[in-house]
């Protein structure tokens, strides 16, 4: 496995415990279809959110939020879209969140959750 997929890999499993930790239920990790991928779908309460987690080791090249387009934001919601198509779960509300990890050496993970980006 290569390094960046080892970074992506470490964020999201640090954000599902916390998502878990915070009562969240994960229903899907890493989903993919032929029009993407979804790296988590969690219920929080009775809503459904669609989890996007981004992971650098540095914000050279900006914050992880920052890679989060508008194009991207818009695929992701068409991605829940198909999910919830293909699953038996309903939900009053459906979301798309971002969280952003920085990861830096002999430091705690900088943790930030960006709630209903679109």
């Amino acid at each position: 496995m290569a390094e960046k997929d080892r970074v992506g890999r470490y964020g999201e499993d640090l954000v599902a415990a916390r998502l878990g930790a915070a009562g969240w239920t994960v229903l899907d990790r890493n989903w993919r279809c032929a029009a993407g991928e979804l790296d988590l779908v969690a219920r929080d309460g009775d809503r459904l959110v669609a989890v996007e987690v981004k992971t650098r080791r540095s914000q050279r090249f900006g914050t992880p939020a920052e890679a989060v387009t508008p194009a991207k934001v818009a695929r992701l919601r068409r991605l829940l879209a198909r999910w919830l198509v293909e699953h038996e779960e309903h939900a009053a509300e459906v979301r798309v969140d971002v969280v952003a990890v920085v990861l830096h050496p002999g430091a705690e993970p900088v943790v930030e959750h960006l709630v209903g980006v679109a």
